[in-house]
């Protein structure tokens, strides 16, 4: 059972109160916690927070950030419109991309990379699904170490528990979606022209849904944080009772 001075210390990240604020604030702090939390015990006191509060208050938390992240970067431009997000060609391709433009063929590359952005749209909807799941499975002890940790750590809770199944579960929506808009057909007539050139001495041939997974999955993660951002940082930001009950209690 968590202790009463790791509810105190959860509770504190919950109201926004740190451990540098000034010593008159602290001790109110300090008061406010005992009186809300029943040594050890979680059960509830009038006007408080239990231990189930807290964690049930940062799964909902992670819920709505994970569901805003994924919502935005699924619609049409999510990866595409945004330059903080947005797939390019990879680092490799760089010359290929380079040289084309040069010659008058930048149309090709302007397709391809509208098509992986546009798979790494479809693909992101699929996401939710799969953080929801990580969040449930959430432990008591691992949402009283998010409210603890830096202002990543949910997103890096997420990223260690999610990573490996939306990487399987991207790989086939995104080839799937790279076909549909004819995104290899693009990438193979960007490096078939590119192979085919006389300056070129370096075939290349990368793989194209291997490499737009991990850029979708990326973009998922930036968002995510700048969720995990604002559920730190602005109480008002939070749209349940439960919400409003765990981070609005200043």
């Amino acid at each position: 059972m968590v202790t009463t001075k790791k509810a105190i210390l959860a509770f504190a990240v919950c109201t926004g109160i740190t451990l540098n604020a000034p010593a008159q604030q602290f001790k109110t702090f300090i008061h406010r916690g005992v009186n809300t939390v029943d040594h050890g015990k979680g059960n509830q006191k009038s006007g408080g927070l239990t231990q189930t509060d807290i964690s049930e208050g940062l799964r909902q938390a992670l819920q709505v950030g994970a569901k805003n992240a994924t919502g935005k970067l699924s619609l049409k431009n999510g990866f595409f419109g945004d330059a903080l997000v947005k797939v390019l060609m990879p680092p490799e391709a760089k010359k290929v991309e380079t040289t084309l433009r040069e010659i008058g063929m930048g149309q090709y590359v302007d397709d391809a990379v509208l098509a992986m952005n546009r798979a790494a749209e479809d693909a992101s909807a699929k996401a939710l699904d799969v953080f929801v799941t990580a969040i449930k499975n959430m432990s008591i002890q691992d949402a009283l170490s998010i409210l603890n940790g830096g202002n990543d750590a949910a997103t890096q809770y997420l990223k260690a528990k999610t990573t490996a199944q939306l990487t399987s579960a991207f790989r086939p929506i995104i080839q799937q979606s790279l076909n549909k808009v004819n995104a290899t057909k693009y990438w193979s007539t960007v490096f078939t022209t590119y192979n085919k050139l006389p300056t070129t001495f370096h075939k290349i041939n990368p793989d194209l849904p291997a490499y737009v997974t991990e850029r979708a999955l990326n973009g998922v993660f930036v968002y995510v944080a700048q969720e995990e951002g604002k559920i730190r940082k602005d109480p008002a930001a939070q749209v349940t009772d439960l919400l409003k009950k765990v981070f609005g209690s200043h």
